[in-house]
């Protein structure tokens, strides 16, 4: 039985986490810290958790009585965190914040389709971000086969959940009911761990990626339209993506439209590929909280643990 904690447990990401840790068959859940709701049940901050556990929130823990740490703290937490601890020697680490997603300090980044060989190695994981993890899956089997000799044109949607728990201007319902804005365009973070893994598979792509992220009126998922200049035909690219994605445990391939509904709720990445002229055009699919996130998080522990990566994560969509 792996023993896990968690630091940082009041946000969206962590109440998915401890959702899937508390259903999990191969593991234990031993902690979840919060500084700012310490003794307070689990259920009282993630209200879905009512009758799952009686759990509270710890202001101490041990990190010696844990096999694996997930930290769910804000961006420029995490290294901190480890800077100021003394962390157990065998202790394993996933980072869900963005402080180790360029592999400093012994982290490997934590997207499976990309490196589940090193994953199942590492002590130390950093986990993709949701836009970066979206994006990236529609572009490798690309990246992989030098294809990529254009620039590239995304355009990406995600729920307010990707915003975080805390309440501002731009995620209260008055303001996102009914509504679209974009927002970091050409700007957005993730920018750097995507550009840093297409030159891994490609080390001569040096195209802009224009990426216009929006803010959807919706909770949860992304949707990913990306599309760029492809000598392949429809055949060909079709070959190239069910092939290279033949034993992705959660990246499937659709030969028909897709669309959030089939995905939210669940672990999986859904693709459809077309051809259009000159150009493919790449529709991936994700749910932010879970493949964007912490179920990701629970596919690289298995990973590193030596489990079947979708041990837990066996999960029920919402489309009808």
């Amino acid at each position: 039985m792996i023993r896990a904690g968690i630091i940082g447990g009041a946000g969206y990401t962590a109440g998915e986490l401890v959702r899937l840790l508390l259903n999990h068959d191969g593991a234990e859940l031993v902690f979840v810290h919060s500084s700012s709701n310490a003794g307070n049940p689990l259920s009282a901050v993630h209200a879905g958790l009512y009758g799952e556990t009686s759990m509270c929130f710890a202001s101490e823990y041990d990190l010696a009585q844990i096999d694996v740490l997930f930290i769910c703290s804000a961006h420029g937490e995490s290294r901190k965190f480890i800077e100021g601890v003394q962390l157990p020697p065998q202790l394993k680490i996933i980072d869900l914040a963005q402080d180790f997603r360029d592999e400093s300090d012994g982290f490997v980044y934590g997207l499976p389709e990309l490196n589940r060989r090193r994953i199942a190695g590492a002590g130390r994981v950093a986990n993709p971000g949701c836009f970066a993890t979206a994006i990236q899956l529609a572009l490798l089997p690309l990246a992989a086969e030098g294809l990529l000799k254009d620039e590239i044109h995304v355009t990406a949607i995600t729920g307010s959940t990707g915003a975080g728990v805390k309440p501002s201007a731009t995620t209260h319902f008055s303001w996102r009911a009914s509504n679209v804005s974009a927002y970091k365009s050409f700007t957005h973070q993730h920018l750097i761990e995507i550009n840093r893994n297409i030159k891994l598979l490609q080390n001569d792509f040096d195209s802009d990626i224009n990426f216009v992220p929006l803010r959807g009126d919706f909770t949860r998922g992304i949707l990913a339209s990306v599309y760029t200049e492809c000598p392949l035909s429809q055949e060909e690219a079709d070959k190239l993506y069910a092939s290279f994605y033949a034993d992705a445990a959660f990246t499937f391939v659709s030969p028909s439209n897709i669309d959030l509904k089939q995905v939210v709720n669940t672990n999986k990445a859904l693709l459809h590929v077309e051809k259009h002229g000159s150009k493919l055009h790449v529709v991936s699919v994700i749910d932010n909280l879970l493949k964007g996130a912490s179920g990701q998080a629970v596919q690289n522990m298995n990973l590193m643990f030596g489990l079947a990566e979708n041990t837990g994560l066996k999960l029920k969509a919402s489309a009808f």
